[in-house]
């Protein structure tokens, strides 16, 4: 450990974002960098503890999925060893870039110093090391040696998708990534903003991909342009990463009105006309000079209202079924877990700025749907709820009385996604559990038929890009282990 009284010296410091006024008006950015020397101190502030939580990986006591070995990269941070750091983190994460950027850090909330001082910047550390090896020109592709003759077919090129393929082509197989959007990177580059995550970041990742071997198929979507069964026949493995995309609708009168759209699908036309045409040719869900209503909370509400903000929204409400968090931890929450406490993101801070309030109103349901003449809609009508427990389970009572009527002509769906599509999954079989998520044995990534494997939010549901990273890594070292064993009965026979 580098600095043993670190933890007592410095103060938990974060790099200041873009002031609101000057990032609502672009799509860039809005996260900045510490220089060397204060992100040193930070580096110091690690306790290098005898049992690190921070890396656990554990669903329930929380930590790094991907066990990020986060005190040793620390320590060389503050010691200024950029290059080693570098090293110690590319061993357990393929894309740091990704993490350090749209990770909720779970590692840092189960940071033993989390249990009486502020966590310790690992999120911010992480991406700074990465960005500053890219700087330099140390990140470089990684050609395998040797081909070990096995094709992979890999469905999906988000997150589990990339790692999975990084890992497989890494190992020496030839690997071919199915993409049916235009651009590869999945949920990374049409789910999440530019202003979270630049597209730049995730085009050069895929470029040093590229380089390394992979071969990406875009505009292919498997089950329509080109069969699943052609697919699973052609190649030696296939695993499917097509992520949980079915958006969770709303069922509610006036569903049917003009105007009311699913956020993945505001948030994926908005960067694809973005990158397009910087908004020129117009494909693109306009928020301007409109009341914009969002029911759903998460990073994908969050987003809808800063995309909202961004276009020149009159006003933005995000409406929460459930009830505010609150600042601290509740005693039915302590460390290692993941703390549920309330935080003010990027876009309620923009909103703050330019609508002066927060955009959240809590226990709050959409009760009905009201259009104009031409069928657009017009007003959403809410009520307050309370939570009872009704024969051991709680459910949302609607409270008379606290009805409101909220002005809006862009109504956006934010409530998750009920999993993925199921046109792949019937096509070929697959069997799915009661979610319907692909089944495979628990802890394991391999489905019902022979060589097809599945991993990220197809085999475990909605989730965090760490999680889909992780997922992609194991799904891959599992389909390795096929194809040596498919290897050697080639050779028994």
């Amino acid at each position: 450990m580098g600095k043993p009284t670190g933890f007592l010296e410095y103060k938990r410091e974060l790099p200041p974002d873009r002031k609101a006024e000057e990032r609502i008006k672009d799509w860039q950015p809005f996260h900045t960098h510490f220089d060397e020397k204060q992100l040193r101190k930070q580096g110091a502030r690690c306790m290098n503890c005898g049992i690190p939580f921070c890396h656990t990986g554990d669903p329930v006591v929380g930590g790094c999925p991907l066990g990020n070995l986060i005190p040793e990269w620390n320590d060389l941070v503050y010691r200024g060893n950029y290059e080693e750091a570098y090293k110690r983190l590319s061993l357990t994460s393929p894309f740091p870039e990704f993490t350090g950027r749209v990770c909720p850090a779970l590692c840092e909330g189960s940071c033993t110093l989390g249990m009486h001082e502020p966590a310790v910047t690992v999120k911010n550390i992480e991406v700074h090391i990465i960005d500053k090896m890219f700087e330099h020109g140390k990140v470089v592709p990684r050609v395998p040696k040797k081909r070990t003759g096995k094709t992979v077919a890999v469905v999906g090129s988000g997150p589990s998708g990339l790692s999975c393929a990084h890992m497989l082509n890494q190992l020496g197989h030839s690997v071919t990534v199915f993409e049916r959007a235009d651009r590869p990177g999945g949920l990374l580059m049409y789910g999440i903003p530019n202003m979270k995550l630049g597209k730049d970041i995730v085009e050069r990742r895929v470029g040093i991909l590229k380089e390394e071997g992979i071969e990406f198929r875009t505009n292919t979507e498997i089950g329509k342009d080109y069969s699943a069964e052609k697919l699973v026949g052609e190649f030696d493995a296939t695993v499917f990463c097509c992520g949980a995309t079915l958006p969770r609708d709303l069922k509610i009168e006036g569903r049917d009105l003009n105007g009311i759209y699913f956020a993945v699908d505001f948030l994926s036309r908005n960067t694809k006309s973005l990158l397009d045409s910087n908004f020129e040719d117009g494909n693109y869900i306009s928020a301007k000079d409109k009341d914009v209503v969002i029911i759903g909370g998460g990073d994908t509400g969050t987003d809808c209202v800063g995309t909202a903000i961004r276009h020149g929204c009159r006003s933005v409400t995000q409406l929460e079924i459930m009830p505010e968090l609150t600042v601290e931890r509740r005693d039915e929450n302590p460390w290692p877990q993941w703390p549920r406490i309330k935080k003010v993101d990027y876009g309620q801070e923009e909103s703050v700025y330019l609508f002066g309030r927060d955009p959240r109103t809590y226990l709050t349901t959409a009760s009905k749907l009201v259009g104009d003449a031409y069928g657009n809609i017009c007003e959403v009508h809410t009520s307050k709820v309370q939570w009872v427990n009704e024969n051991g389970r709680m459910t949302p009572v609607k409270i008379k009385g606290t009805e409101k009527v909220l002005p809006c002509q862009l109504l956006l769906i934010a409530m998750g996604f009920a999993g993925p599509e199921q046109h792949i999954i019937k096509e070929i079989g697959l069997k799915t559990d009661a979610r319907t998520n692909v089944l495979t044995p628990q802890g394991g990534y391999s489905t019902n038929l022979n060589g097809i494997f599945s991993a990220g939010d197809m085999r475990r549901g909605q989730s965090l890009v760490v999680w889909a990273i992780h997922e992609g890594r194991e799904a891959a070292a599992e389909c390795d282990r096929y194809l040596k064993n498919k290897r050697a009965d080639n050779k028994n026979e």
